[in-house]
């Protein structure tokens, strides 16, 4: 396991209806997992994650992030990406 250096996910962090969050893609990223098991441990939890911990986009939320950047991880998405607030992320390390 290497180490994650601050900068790495202070890069990640977007804002996002007034909260700072980071998408689930970017915590699977730092997790090193796929996207679906962060969404598989959302799923199995739920009752762990209310609106201000976690919420999912809307198309005009990531129509935007998609043209704001320009990847082929949001190009290749499906699916509304979730978004972690930093309680969130507490939430999801515990499950």
């Amino acid at each position: 396991m290497s180490i994650i250096k601050y900068q790495d996910i202070e890069d990640r962090i977007i804002e996002i209806r007034g909260e700072k969050v980071i998408l689930d893609s970017n915590v699977a990223t730092i997790y090193g997992v796929e996207t679906k098991r962060v969404n598989e441990a959302v799923k199995n939890n739920q009752d762990k994650f209310p609106d201000h911990y976690m919420f999912e986009l809307n198309n005009e939320e990531f129509d935007f992030l998609r043209s704001k950047f320009s990847t082929t991880k949001l190009s290749k998405t499906r699916v509304l990406p979730k978004a972690f607030t930093e309680k969130g992320l507490y939430m999801l390390a515990k499950s």
